[in-house]
């Protein structure tokens, strides 16, 4: 039963397919063509299909209506925290506000590619050790500068034996190790 009748008779043949298609088209949903009509849900569908029209899901209607620039620009920052930052589906949905389908769909839309599981725990070993490197560099510097090994560990909370590690990665040089206790006599004494 069509709870929405034509307002006039001869008004349904009026609502051509070719019109419905346009509107549909340009963001209408197939309810809100029901209601502007007045023609049932099963007639809507029947003219759009005679137009030849291509139906779309509802997300993709909601998508069509969201602002085109600001989901290209979440896209694109989506698929850079992906590629540089190794950013999982998990972590980019929690970042758009969206499921990790919506998320994954946003990512190949910006034309990234999802990584597998291992793919990106090799990519976050890699950053690791990239950055550990660097602190490795920066103590080597300090220690080239005349800074104890003591002085290192207590300044960046790392234990004698860490910041000797991290040291001999960098390449680092050493000097030769000073006794600072008290000094033994090496003469017996008569």
């Amino acid at each position: 039963m069509n709870p929405h009748p034509p307002a006039t008779p001869g008004a349904s043949e009026a609502v051509t397919p070719q019109a419905l298609r346009q509107r549909y088209e340009s963001g209408a949903t197939v309810d809100e063509l029901v209601t502007t009509s007045g023609l049932s849900y099963g007639t809507v569908l029947n003219r759009l299909h005679d137009a030849g029209t291509v139906m779309r899901t509802s997300w993709q209607t909601r998508r069509m209506r969201q602002n085109p620039q600001a989901r290209k620009r979440l896209a694109a920052h989506l698929r850079t925290l992906h590629e540089q930052h190794g950013a999982t589906l998990t972590e980019l949905a929690t970042t758009a506000g969206e499921t990790r389908r919506g998320a994954r769909r946003l990512l190949i839309e910006a034309g990234g590619t999802v990584r597998t599981t291992q793919q990106t725990q090799r990519m976050r070993t890699a950053a690791r050790a990239a950055e550990r490197y660097k602190v490795a560099l920066s103590l080597r510097a300090r220690y080239e500068d005349g800074a104890t090994v003591p002085d290192l560990a207590r300044e960046h909370s790392y234990s004698i034996a860490t910041v000797y590690r991290l040291l001999h990665q960098a390449g680092t040089r050493m000097r030769p190790q000073h006794h600072h206790g008290p000094a033994h006599d090496t003469k017996e004494r008569p």
